[in-house]
């Protein structure tokens, strides 16, 4: 499904793979291999991918022909994992102007290794657990119940300092990479 995804929205815009492979700096084997469902990218080949597309993440997960109204169930959403210790799972139907996703971050993990930017805007509220937002080097301590608003073209990740891990609820307009 991932690789169909891809396939589609690169052929949609004209794109040939090693044009892919290049905007997303990743190998031409790497993208053919994704797009015949023979590899399963990591996350954040997957960031890459989609933002060489110019589409938000978890667009590339979409279903063609939703209705107006969805109920997304929770043992039915889509989630996304790194070996890293993040997990993204979509809890709204993933189309429209509005994103939310629940996340998980295992004790001392980061959303990623380096914080990165997208043209969104993000809030973020802890559930459970400890969470540092990072925003263009500042450092905000959340704790369950917090939130923290930023604009996402700012370069940003999300780190777990607690011993345990954090549980939180993110809800991303437009939806970014």
């Amino acid at each position: 499904m991932l690789g169909t995804r891809i396939r589609k929205l690169r052929t949609e815009r004209g794109m040939t793979v090693t044009e892919l492979a290049r905007l997303a700096e990743v190998s031409t084997g790497l993208i053919s291999q994704v797009e015949r469902e023979l590899s399963d990218p990591s996350l954040a080949t997957i960031r890459k991918i989609a933002r060489a597309l110019d589409s938000p993440l978890f667009s590339l997960f979409e279903e063609p022909d939703m209705d107006d109204v969805a109920v997304v169930r929770r043992d039915s959403r889509m989630t996304v994992q790194s070996p890293g210790g993040i997990a993204y799972s979509r809890i709204s139907a993933g189309r429209g102007r509005l994103e939310v996703l629940q996340g998980t971050l295992s004790a001392g993990a980061a959303s990623a290794s380096e914080p990165w930017s997208h043209p969104s805007e993000e809030c973020v509220v802890v559930t459970d657990g400890k969470l540092i937002v990072e925003v263009a080097g500042e450092e905000y301590q959340l704790d369950s119940g917090d939130s923290c608003y930023f604009d996402s073209r700012r370069p940003h990740r999300y780190v777990n300092p607690g011993s345990r891990t954090a549980v939180f609820i993110i809800s991303v307009t437009p939806p970014g990479y």
